[in-house]
């Protein structure tokens, strides 16, 4: 794990965001994602040391107390944030899932009525037409089976639980100790 410390920039220091490849002489506008380190952290930055610790020197308890504040406040967002699409993510495979129920079901009703109806007038030429029915019924209850487990499977495959989001919370504690 790297440390805590390791993007900080000096204190004052403007920040800057990586170019997209084009030249300076292009006239295409570039775009960056939200960085929300920068955007939402304070303006003070944590001056480091050559061998990349906090240099603290000279900065006063309230000051440092109101980075880490402010740096809380920034991880708590990007957790957040990720939680959010690590949900809407499951929910799109339960939705898909639903859809699958769905769709079998209507399918299923369809060929059920028609293919129903031609089987059993088929069959009433060779037997009985009460045991037709009933072989008609009894094939059309298989293939709605099978469709069912289909779209249990798919359910089975959806992860309410954020598994991302769990394990960088498990090492915010751990960020937060002195090395």
């Amino acid at each position: 794990m790297s440390s805590p410390y390791s993007g900080a920039t000096p204190a004052g220091a403007p920040q800057t965001y990586p170019s997209q490849g084009f030249s300076d002489t292009a006239e295409i506008p570039t775009t960056t994602q939200q960085n929300y380190a920068a955007d939402y952290s304070g303006a003070m930055g944590t001056p480091t040391t050559a061998e990349g610790r906090p240099d603290v020197e000279g900065t006063s308890v309230g000051q440092l107390i109101g980075e880490v504040t402010k740096d809380l406040s920034t991880l708590m967002r990007q957790e957040l944030e990720l939680a959010k699409v690590e949900v809407k993510t499951e929910a799109k495979k339960a939705g898909q899932g639903a859809g699958m129920f769905g769709a079998a079901g209507f399918a299923g009703y369809m060929v059920l009525m028609f293919a129903s109806f031609a089987l059993w007038w088929a069959l009433a030429n060779l037997m009985d037409i009460g045991l037709a029915a009933l072989i008609v019924a009894i094939l059309w209850g298989v293939i709605g089976a099978v469709a069912f487990v289909m779209g249990k499977k798919k359910f089975q495959q959806v992860n309410p639980k954020p598994e991302r989001t769990v394990e960088t919370l498990q090492q915010v504690p751990g960020a937060l100790k002195p090395h």
